[in-house]
């Protein structure tokens, strides 16, 4: 297997552990059923006009999320069921108060989870248990002396409770029939993992996502030739969820980037796990003109090669979002069914690209004029073969030092390395809307993903 990058915080850990109307087309999105409850609610909207944003549903046909009675989030809360935050401890109790009930959560401004409700910053040190300091850790689970063995004893416990400590702060779970949306142009969660663990019906649109850092990753001897360190905590984590609409938002490593990061024990100390994740048994999602930049792990659908109970389930649609400097899993699948159109890619020799589409076990990827930038990287990688058997790729662009192009990526990996994926992956999508010629992917979606473009 190719080598995984990985990352440290170097700032942070070093104090304490040792450390956002139905329609078919965007343009016209959100016209007429946000409309028709602004005109029922007559609440004000994050820009001072009508709540149009807040009460935006997901377009009809818009992706898997349109199916079986589409989205709509916290469309139809009440006026004191809209809350809007401005810090991490607002944050947390507007989530408690959504609990049971349609609910729109607006972020306005920097919400971070690293800042407390007095201002002052919260570091790795204060959630570290007595017993642990990343230091101590290091030499007695070394794999000289320690071995190839699991890590076990006092010093792992620690660990195990000082995450648990980070986790309660930094982990915010959504409840189903919510919005979590950004205010204006500036909306921003740093160091916050909001998880949809079990829930039915969320969007969360227009936020810039500082990914959160984990403090307290897990020395795994046996994760590949050389071990691996595990880190916790995705910016967005769906488990068990269905209907879920995550559009127009901004996801990277911001402060942290994954270049600041050294090694330990020869691999890179890894403090970032992904971005949006979509796993254990999660159905029906739509992923829209978000821009995912400068991240290792970024997406992962299905969790498990042996989870069978997935079947039939994991179904995703990526369209028009941006993938620059993205290093892996964007997606990595397995089991579902994923629609991927639209997508622009940014591809740079150097900067450790591993691969962008996973072709797992029983996965049934469907790539569909997907637009690749490519420096000093071959077309045949953008696959990369997880125990697949089938991908179908068409009318998907590589522009690169020899031109623009149509390749096909399923030909051009199967040539490159002998392999014989079929693209026969049993089904046709549907429910999208409309998708656009392959040349024009990177201006439209350059000028309209990411956070602060909703209008």
């Amino acid at each position: 297997m190719r080598r995984s990058i990985g990352i440290l915080v170097t700032a942070v850990l070093a104090a304490g552990a040792g450390v956002a109307v139905q329609s078919v087309g965007w343009a016209e999105s959100g016209s007429t059923a946000a409309a028709s409850e602004t005109e029922r609610t007559g609440e004000a909207g994050p820009q001072g006009g009508p709540r149009g944003l807040a009460r935006e549903v997901l377009p009809h046909r818009d992706g898997w999320a349109a199916a079986d009675g589409g989205t709509t989030g916290g469309s139809r809360a009440a006026r004191d069921d809209v809350h809007r935050v401005t810090d991490h401890a607002e944050l947390v109790e507007a989530l408690r108060a959504s609990e049971g009930r349609p609910s729109i959560i607006e972020i306005d401004g920097v919400v971070d989870a690293n800042i407390d409700a007095d201002g002052t910053e919260v570091t790795c040190a204060d959630d570290a248990d007595p017993g642990y300091t990343l230091e101590a850790y290091l030499a007695a689970y070394d794999p000289d002396t320690w071995g190839d063995a699991d890590p076990a004893g006092p010093l792992e416990e620690a660990r195990v409770r000082s995450a648990a400590n980070q986790a309660e702060r930094i982990r915010l779970d959504v409840p189903s029939d919510t919005t979590v949306i950004g205010v204006g142009r500036d909306a921003e969660l740093r160091g916050v993992s909001l998880r949809l663990a079990g829930v039915d019906n969320v969007i969360i649109r227009n936020i810039e996502f500082e990914a959160p850092v984990d403090c307290f990753p897990q020395w795994d001897p046996t994760d590949g030739e050389l071990g691996a360190w595990n880190s916790e905590y995705d910016a967005i984590s769906l488990t068990e969820a269905t209907h879920v609409w995550v559009d127009h938002n901004t996801f990277h490593d911001g402060r942290y980037p994954d270049s600041a990061q050294p090694d330990h024990f020869g691999v890179p100390y890894q403090v970032h796990d992904g971005l949006v994740d979509i796993t254990n048994g999660s159905d029906l999602v739509t992923v829209s003109w978000n821009v995912f930049r400068d991240h290792d792990k970024t997406m992962l659908i299905g969790s498990s090669n042996t989870r069978f109970t997935d079947r039939g389930r994991l179904r995703v649609t990526l369209h028009h979002n941006v993938f620059d400097g993205i290093l892996q899993r964007a997606p990595r699948v397995r089991f579902g069914q994923v629609h991927l159109y639209n997508n622009h890619y940014v591809i740079r020799a150097g900067e450790g690209y591993l691969y962008s589409l996973g072709v797992g076990v029983e996965s049934a990827i469907r790539s569909e004029r997907n637009y690749f930038r490519m420096t000093g990287v071959p077309a045949s990688e953008v696959l990369y073969d997880w125990g697949g058997t089938t991908v179908h790729s068409a009318g998907d662009l590589v522009a690169d030092e020899r031109g623009r192009r149509l390749v096909d990526l399923r030909v051009a990996h199967n040539e490159a390395y002998g392999l014989d994926l079929t693209d026969d992956v049993g089904w046709r999508p549907t429910l999208h809307t409309r998708i656009d010629p392959v040349r024009s992917v990177p201006g439209v979606v350059g000028a309209k993903a990411g956070a602060g473009r909703l209008r």
